[in-house]
C-alpha cells in the first residue's frame, strides 16, 4: 500500500480522535434534521451515547421552539456560519439550567449538512457569580466578627444574672431563668459559628486522597443520620491527590452529605445519595495578582434524589442565613463555600426535582511545586474573571 493510500485510510480515525479531544460538544446534522455524528463531549452533554444520538432528530433533544433549530435553517439557506450566545438548551432529562453559546456552520463538502458546536456557559457564569458574592460578603463577615466579640460579653452577664435569680426563684420562675440560660447558650453557639467566617489564617494543605475522605464521611453518615439511606459510589480510581486540608474536607463533605440525607429523608427505601469523583481538564480560574490561571481539574459531587432546591434560593444558596430548613441557621453551606474558597476552589449547585448535585472543583496536588501558604491562590480576594478554558 502506498504512503498516500495509507494516509487516506488513517484519516477518518485521526479526524475522529481530534473531534473527541475537543472539550466542547460537536454535532453533525443531516438535511432532514437527523444527527449524523457526535463527539464524546456531546455524549456527555446530552447524557446518551453516539449510537443513540444517531437515531435521534435534533428537535427531539432540544426544547420545543429552540433558537438552535432556527439558526440551522438560517445557516442552511444562507450558506454562512452564525454564532448565538446564551441560548438555553435545558430539558428535564439533561437539566433545566444549560446555557450555551452556539456556533453553527455549513459543511461545504456535504451540501445541506450542518456542524453545530456548543460551548456551555454554566460553569463560567456560576464561578463569576460565586466570586462576586464572596466579595460582597466580606464586609458582612467583618461586621459579624466585630459583633460576635461584642455580643459575648453582655450575654455572659445575662446568663450569670439568670443563674443568681434561679437560686431564689420558685419552681415556676425557675423555668423562666432556665429558659434565659438556654437561649443565652444558644446565641453563644451561633456567635461561635459566625466567628469562623472571620478567620483569615492560611490553610495548611497537602496531598489528600479524596476517596479516603469520602469513605470516612460515608462511614460517619451510615452510623448516624444516614443509617437507612442507600449510597452509590462512582469513583475514578486513577484520580491524583487533591491539594487540601483533610480535616476541613471532611467537614465540607459531611455537611453536604448531611444536607442530602435531610433532603431524601421522606423517600423511605427510595432514598439515595451518590458520591462521584472525576478528572475534568479544561476548568481554569483567573485570580488577582497572577498571570496564569489556576487549574481546577478535580471534580467531586454529592448528589441526591430529593425534592430539590427552590429556584428562588439557588442564586444565593451559599450566602449566610439562606436556608431551606425551618429550623436551620443558614450557616452550613456558607461555611462550606468559605472552606472551598480558602482552598482555591469553587462549589456550585444544580437542582431539579429528584436530581440535586453539589459540585466541588479543586486543584490537584503538585509535588514539584512549592505551595505558598500566605497566598491561598488569591480566590478570596477581589472577584476576577472565571472561565471554562479549552486549552
Amino acid at each position: 500500500m502506498s504512503l498516500a493510500a495509507d494516509q487516506r485510510r488513517r484519516a477518518p480515525s485521526e479526524s475522529e480522535a481530534i473531534l473527541n479531544a475537543l472539550p466542547n460538544p460537536v454535532l453533525l446534522i443531516a438535511p432532514d434534521g437527523k444527527i449524523m455524528d457526535a463527539n464524546m463531549a456531546a455524549e456527555s452533554f446530552f447524557e446518551i451515547s453516539t449510537q443513540f444520538l444517531q437515531r435521534q432528530s435534533l428537535k427531539e433533544l432540544v426544547p420545543f421552539g429552540s433558537p438552535l433549530l432556527a439558526l440551522i435553517d438560517q445557516v442552511r439557506s444562507s450558506g454562512s456560519p452564525v454564532n448565538e450566545y446564551k441560548v438555553d438548551l435545558g430539558t428535564p432529562r439533561i437539566g433545566g439550567d444549560r446555557q450555551v453559546d452556539l456556533h453553527v456552520a455549513p459543511l461545504n463538502e456535504r451540501p445541506g449538512h450542518i456542524v453545530v458546536m456548543l460551548q456551555e456557559r454554566t460553569i463560567a457564569d456560576k464561578m463569576d457569580r460565586q466570586l462576586t458574592h464572596r466579595s460582597a460578603a466580606r464586609s458582612v463577615i467583618a461586621l459579624a466578627a466585630m459583633l460576635a466579640h461584642e455580643i459575648k460579653n453582655p450575654l455572659s452577664g445575662i446568663r450569670g444574672a439568670a443563674q443568681l435569680l434561679e437560686q431564689a426563684a420558685s419552681s415556676e420562675d425557675r423555668m423562666l431563668t432556665r429558659l434565659i440560660c438556654d437561649e443565652a447558650d444558644r446565641i453563644v453557639t451561633l456567635v461561635d459559628r459566625m466567628e469562623v467566617f472571620g478567620d483569615d489564617r492560611p490553610v495548611a494543605r497537602g496531598a489528600v486522597n479524596i476517596h479516603s475522605v469520602l469513605d470516612h464521611v460515608k462511614r460517619l453518615a451510615q452510623s448516624g443520620f444516614a443509617r437507612n439511606i442507600r449510597f452509590v459510589e462512582d469513583y475514578d480510581p486513577s484520580l491524583p491527590p487533591v491539594l487540601a486540608n483533610q480535616d476541613q474536607l471532611i467537614q465540607v463533605f459531611l455537611n453536604l452529605v448531611k444536607n442530602a440525607a435531610e433532603a431524601v429523608v421522606d423517600l423511605g427505601s427510595d432514598a439515595e445519595i451518590q458520591l462521584t469523583t472525576a478528572f475534568r481538564p479544561g476548568v481554569r480560574l483567573s485570580v488577582p495578582g497572577k498571570k496564569s490561571r489556576v487549574s481546577l481539574p478535580l471534580e467531586f459531587c454529592v448528589k441526591d434524589n430529593g425534592a430539590g432546591v427552590p429556584d428562588d434560593l439557588l442564586p444565593n444558596l451559599f450566602d449566610p442565613f439562606v436556608t431551606t430548613k425551618p429550623t436551620g441557621s443558614g450557616l452550613g453551606l456558607a461555611l462550606v463555600a468559605k472552606i472551598i474558597g480558602d482552598h482555591g476552589g469553587i462549589i456550585e449547585c444544580e437542582s431539579q426535582p429528584r436530581k440535586t448535585t453539589f459540585r466541588v472543583l479543586l486543584p490537584m496536588f503538585n509535588p514539584t511545586k512549592r505551595f505558598d501558604q500566605s497566598n491561598r491562590d488569591g480566590v478570596t480576594g477581589t472577584p476576577s474573571h472565571a472561565s471554562h478554558d479549552s486549552r
